[in-house]
């Protein structure tokens, strides 16, 4: 019986009882049986009968509760119970496969999903902006960086939507449609977008298969900031080029006419006297352009130490009272009692005051004046207010034009080339200052009025603090 089915078994037990039940309506027909003998018989057969019926209802219940089961896991997409199976029968193999095919749907289910999630992981942490169109150009898929760039909804949903719709920039959408014409080419280029912001982009896009549709798979990248390095680099190499020619242009001319005689005597100290001039000045070209570079890379270690301020002020101003005389500017320094000593490094705070005393007195005109002075500060940063020294320079000099201050601080950025030239400064002066004062945590600011003149202050933070 352990091999048969349940509905073999009922079959039976009624098979078995209907002889049974012949045989007694006979006995009782002809007398040998008592009519109640007959009736327990038939009860006995029924109850036997109901309790096969029931047996084999229970066992076609439980292996519905076990289908069941199996599709209640696989509608939570979870892996099916694995329920002990104690016959071997057609349905107990039926129910076998069914579950042997669940466990594989399950596990590709699974797989699937964690493909997915890597997929999404991976487009979530590119800083490239992805977006997947459809055939008709809608999208598919787009990332968080694709949102960013297009100033989109960070949730909204963009999908079935026209691509163009995103970013209504006319060199983007020459650029797709361009793009959505080939079905086997992948396409770059660079180009610069104005809306919503405008940004230079490198863009690529790959036509690929999706569920048996033609897609694309467009990726852009801001390449914005690298076209600024790229500007700075090639202005920074054009300035320099003309800044060396113009101290080796004087070199090399004056030099060979001495060189061919020269026999009036002032003709020639007059000659040497510019070869002077022109080397110091080249030297201290190359003497900025070296402190500029070994501050930008970070190759300056700064001495700390807690400094006064009215030493720093002036140190400086007593090395500059002589070119100030020479350019009939009167010099005046200013540094009341009593404020916070300076925690900076002495040689670099000296260098920036030195720098911004010579362009005031190289840019104020004879009979101007320029002060030096110092007062109590302080520097605002994420920790609240920190007590500091402003170092302050002003003069009456000609004043910078208000779209001008912005870029001061920039390599060898010029308000008027040609007057500096002629003064002879080397145009690094102020971007100097700027590292300086960024390695010591402190603040510079310029301002400026045309006729009327030009500070600048810088600000140190307080020893101490």
């Amino acid at each position: 019986m352990a091999n048969s089915s349940w509905l073999r078994v009922l079959l039976a037990v009624i098979a078995g009882l209907i002889p049974e039940v012949i045989a007694l309506v006979v006995l009782a027909a002809t007398g040998a049986a008592s009519p109640w003998m007959v009736a327990a018989a038939l009860g006995l057969g029924i109850a036997g009968g109901g309790a096969a019926a029931w047996a084999v209802a229970a066992e076609w219940r439980r292996r519905a509760e076990r289908i069941d089961a199996v599709a209640q896991a696989l509608e939570a997409r979870q892996l099916p119970p694995h329920l002990l199976r104690e016959n071997h029968d057609a349905i107990a193999r039926a129910e076998q496969r069914l579950l042997d095919a669940a466990d594989s749907i399950v596990s590709e289910v699974e797989s699937l999903t964690d493909q997915r999630d890597e997929f999404e992981a991976i487009l979530r942490s590119m800083t490239e902006a992805v977006v997947v169109t459809g055939s008709r150009g809608e999208v598919v898929l787009l990332n968080g960086a694709a949102r960013r760039m297009f100033a989109l909804d960070a949730e909204a949903g963009y999908s079935g939507r026209d691509f163009v719709e995103l970013c209504r920039d006319p060199m983007l959408q020459d650029f797709a449609a361009q793009a959505m014409k080939s079905a086997t080419e992948v396409i770059s280029r660079e180009f610069m977008i104005q809306k919503p912001a405008q940004r230079h982009l490198s863009a690529s896009a790959a036509p690929v298969r999706m569920s048996h549709d033609a897609a694309w798979v467009f990726v852009f990248h801001d390449i914005t900031q690298l076209k600024a390095y790229e500007t700075v680099r090639s202005d920074f190499i054009s300035n320099l080029t003309h800044e060396l020619r113009t101290p080796l242009a004087a070199l090399y001319g004056y030099a060979e006419t001495l060189m061919q005689g020269v026999d009036d005597a002032e003709t020639q100290r007059r000659f040497l006297g510019i070869i002077d001039r022109q080397a110091r000045r080249l030297a201290r070209l190359l003497d900025d352009l070296i402190s500029l570079s070994d501050l930008e890379r970070g190759h300056t270690p700064l001495q700390m130490e807690s400094l006064d301020p009215a030493s720093v002020i002036g140190e400086a101003a007593e090395l500059m009272k002589v070119a100030a005389r020479r350019e009939g500017v009167l010099l005046e320094v200013q540094c009341p009692e009593g404020l916070p000593r300076l925690l900076g490094d002495h040689d670099r705070l000296h260098q920036v005051m030195v720098n911004l005393l010579d362009n005031a007195i190289k840019y104020t005109p004879r009979g101007g004046h320029v002060t030096a002075s110092a007062r109590l500060a302080a520097l605002n940063g994420s920790g609240g207010a920190t007590p500091a020294v402003a170092l302050v320079v002003a003069d009456t000099g000609e004043g910078i034009p208000e779209r001008d201050i912005p870029r001061l601080t920039e390599r060898f950025y010029r308000v008027d080339r040609a007057r500096s030239r002629e003064l002879g400064g080397t145009g690094l002066g102020l971007a100097i200052v700027k590292h300086i004062v960024q390695l010591h945590h402190g603040s510079l600011k310029i301002e400026s009025r045309l006729g009327v003149g030009t500070t600048v202050t810088v600000t140190i933070p307080a020893a101490g603090q």
